[in-house]
């Protein structure tokens, strides 16, 4: 059962990996954009390649192998029985699910030549995995409901912090 475990965080950590980096690609081939047509079309053809690689070959998978481990190790160790903490946890995993699909959006919205965001949102949009990793970790470690208060607490705390830091991002580099 620890190998079923195993592969299940291993699953975890490539899908979130390839959603903060599909991001970033969804950044960099919006703002291929502002280039010269030339430099437009080598970049954005460049991006495209490795969206679909990066998708179709590590997050899509990963997120499909997450998603079939999860139920098993929750059976395992839990037989399906329900704590407080699991039922909040799950909540938050079906609404990464639902990021994830907003991101397969973008990426076929992209590859089909459609920009409907700017960089600046992107990034922002970025940020909200970071949200899911903290609360979904948080949450399968500590185990505790009472706790989820602090926690909630501490994940508003540090949601606020990263939209300011994102903020701050924004006029650096706009300085420049």
């Amino acid at each position: 059962m620890l190998y079923i475990l195993a592969l299940h965080i291993i699953f975890i950590v490539t899908w979130f990996s390839g959603m903060f980096y599909i991001v970033r690609l969804f950044i960099y081939n919006t703002e291929a954009g502002e280039k010269d047509e030339v430099e437009k079309q080598i970049l954005r053809k460049q991006f495209t390649l490795m969206m679909k690689r990066l998708w179709y070959g590590i997050t899509f998978p990963s997120a499909i192998l997450t998603l079939i481990f999860g139920p098993l190790v929750w059976y395992e160790f839990y037989s399906f029985s329900l704590p407080e903490w699991l039922a909040i946890k799950l909540v938050f995993v079906v609404l990464l699910y639902i990021y994830f699909i907003t991101l397969h959006i973008i990426f076929k919205q992209q590859i089909n030549g459609v920009f409907r965001y700017t960089s600046q949102q992107l990034r922002i949009w970025n940020e909200l995995a970071t949200i899911f990793l903290i609360a979904i970790v948080m949450l399968a470690v500590v185990k505790n409901a009472i706790s989820m208060v602090w926690g909630l607490l501490g994940l508003i705390l540090f949601i606020i912090l990263l939209m300011s830091a994102v903020k701050l991002y924004k006029l650096i580099r706009t300085k420049k």
